[in-house]
């Protein structure tokens, strides 16, 4: 069921702030006492643990030396953050937080990995027609590995052809420990990275041609890749392997002209983007002149605490620099009129910050990309996702391909909008990752129904979507549009804040005269999120029905769901949200590897 229309409208009423008026404390992200973050409480103290220590200042050798002093031991050096990974007894982390030059101490938090119709849903074919193809432009695939692949070569009709067929990986490195048997691998064992680098940079060399009904070609067909591994083989990886293979990217920019870091992995949100080293790191980045792209997360069915989806953005999805992206459906069409929001995919506000996010959505569901032989945990455990020859050969036979997989998530809607700005920096290679963000969000195509269902074929439960900023951000991803685009401003392009007035009960975005969507109608908030994706008053749709009233989601302060995401439980910690032992996201994965109706 869907009602269309070509408005985006809100889910609630919401007044536009001219400043920044203090709140009340309960609309407050919670404070922290010390440095030490909530979930490195109640340890064993002879549990040896492995943490990860911001300093306030660039940490030196002495500052190593008062782990090592407590039989710790440094792990990594993580410079880009003023950070080091350790490994320590747990006894000791109350004299190290009690050190003055110790800003923030957490643990080295677990995470995990989160075209034929979708190219040409975002205007790529239109891009490549144009002659923007990525040449020239490394995007670094920081995720599972990427194993080599024909569509990941210099093609024949590169016109550096006296290269044909090498690969257009430039740098590999892997921050994944060794395995049992001692050794260690760049290569893809899950199937997660492959796939993702294939969005982005797929030249289609294995299904175009007179005898192929389809093609799956990346956003950038010619961009260089850059293989940071940092998921094992069954998609799970560490805060400390993200960090270093960022940090390595950022050392690595001007050597491989590294402009784009794609994250198509994440974790729950424990602490402020101000002290969250996964957040921390993504800036370095940002602040370094590249674009980090990150996948908001699978979560938006989520109704643990009653609120319907909305404020399970992953980390670092949660940081206000950084593009976050969610998940469309292409409804198998190469036009985006009639696509639809997937329901898996994880809405905003951000915990905590309470930052309007994803910042825009693109194709994302049983999306067709790159997948090389049976070695990998995906192709292993789904072979009905594999792309049989008979789908893209027009004398194919049933058999599968073991080129191509199907499939969904926010991890494939992220490398959409990395491709794209690879074309971008390749057509402008002056812009910085703000000003790729702003046109990225104020081109994004704005028409969207009100509402929308969906199916999970595996359970045959059915979802509905409303189409809000917390839902589809500044809208869907237009390529060409982005490309087009010549607006320029020397501002922050942060995703704002949202706050909740105290006297009329509604919310509103938080003005931020240092960001340019404070700037006149260039970039002000209805240019970039549309004329009536900010509500004022109750609508017919939105009005007091229990369905779409504003009490059905954001309730007051007595509702579960308004504390939920805005009360003094709003410091989401382990055990509030995501249970005992917190969300896999690789389960996310696996869960909508089919998609959904």
């Amino acid at each position: 069921m869907k009602l269309r229309a070509s408005l985006l409208l809100g889910l609630f009423s919401i007044t536009i702030a001219s400043g920044q008026a203090r709140l009340p404390r309960s609309l407050e992200p919670a404070a922290e006492t010390g440095t030490l973050a909530a979930d490195l409480a109640a340890l064993d103290p002879s549990a040896q643990i492995d943490i990860i220590v911001q300093y306030r200042q660039a940490p030196a050798p002495r500052h190593h030396q008062k782990v090592t002093a407590r039989a710790g031991r440094l792990k990594t050096e993580l410079h880009a953050i003023n950070a080091g990974h350790y490994s320590i007894e747990a006894r000791h982390l109350a004299a190290l937080a009690a050190d003055p030059d110790v800003a923030h101490i957490s643990p080295d938090r677990p995470v995990f990995g989160k075209l034929d119709y979708a190219g040409p849903t975002v205007g790529a074919t239109l891009a490549l027609a144009n002659g923007w193809d990525g040449a020239g432009v490394a995007v670094a695939v920081i995720d599972s590995g990427v194993t080599d692949h024909w569509d990941l070569r210099i093609g024949s009709d590169n016109p550096n052809n006296e290269k044909a067929g090498k690969s257009r990986m430039v740098y590999e490195e892997t921050f994944v420990p060794a395995n049992s048997n001692g050794a260690k691998t760049m290569k893809d064992e899950y199937g997660h990275g492959t796939h993702v680098a294939g969005i982005i940079a797929s030249n289609a060399s294995s299904s175009d041609g007179k005898n192929f009904t389809h093609t799956f070609r990346g956003m950038a067909r010619r961009a260089n890749l850059v293989n940071l591994r940092v998921l094992d083989g069954s998609g799970a990886g560490r805060d400390s392997y993200v960090i270093a293979a960022i940090q390595r990217a950022i050392a690595l920019k001007n050597t491989y002209n590294i402009r784009v870091i794609n994250l198509s992995l994440g974790r729950p949100v424990y602490e402020s983007y101000t002290k969250d080293p996964l957040c921390q790191a993504v800036e370095a980045a940002w602040k370094a002149g590249i674009v980090v792209v990150v996948a908001a997360g699978n979560d938006g069915r989520n109704n643990t605490l009653g609120r319907n989806g909305y404020g399970t953005i992953n980390s670092p999805g949660n940081d206000p620099y950084v593009i976050t992206v969610g998940a469309m459906k292409t409804m198998t069409t190469p036009v985006r009129a009639d696509d639809l929001i997937a329901s898996y995919s994880a809405k905003g506000p951000t915990a905590i910050d309470h930052f309007a996010k994803p910042d825009l959505v693109a194709p994302g569901n049983r999306v067709i990309s790159l997948l090389m032989n049976t070695n990998n945990w995906i192709s292993d455990q789904y072979p009905q996702n594999v792309v049989p020859y008979s789908y893209f050969q027009s004398t194919g036979a049933d058999n599968l391909s073991y080129c191509y997989v199907w499939l969904s998530g926010t991890s494939m809607a992220a490398p959409m909008v990395s491709g794209t700005a690879a074309l971008m920096l390749q057509k402008d290679p002056g812009l910085t990752p703000d000003q790729v963000k702003a046109r990225l969000m104020k081109t994004a195509s704005k028409t969207f129904p009100y509402y929308s269902t969906a199916t999970d074929p595996a359970t045959g439960k059915t979802y509905t979507s409303q189409y809000d900023l917390f839902t589809v951000g500044a809208g869907y991803l237009d390529a060409m549009a982005a490309l087009n685009n010549t607006h320029l401003s020397s501002k922050s392009a942060m995703s704002p804040a949202v706050k909740r007035d105290p006297v009329t009960g509604k919310f509103r975005l938080v003005a931020d005269a240092s960001a340019l969507w404070g700037e006149s109608a260039l970039w002000g908030e209805t240019t970039v999120w549309g004329d009536q994706v900010l509500v004022r008053g109750y609508s017919a749709l939105w009005g007091e029905s229990a369905l779409w009233g504003e009490s059905a989601v954001w309730g007051d302060s007595t509702s579960q769901a308004f504390s939920a995401l805005w009360g003094e439980s709003a410091l989401w910690g382990e055990s509030a949200l995501w249970g005992e032992n917190g969300p896999r996201l690789v389960e996310s994965v696996n869960v909508f590897l089919n998609g959904e109706k």
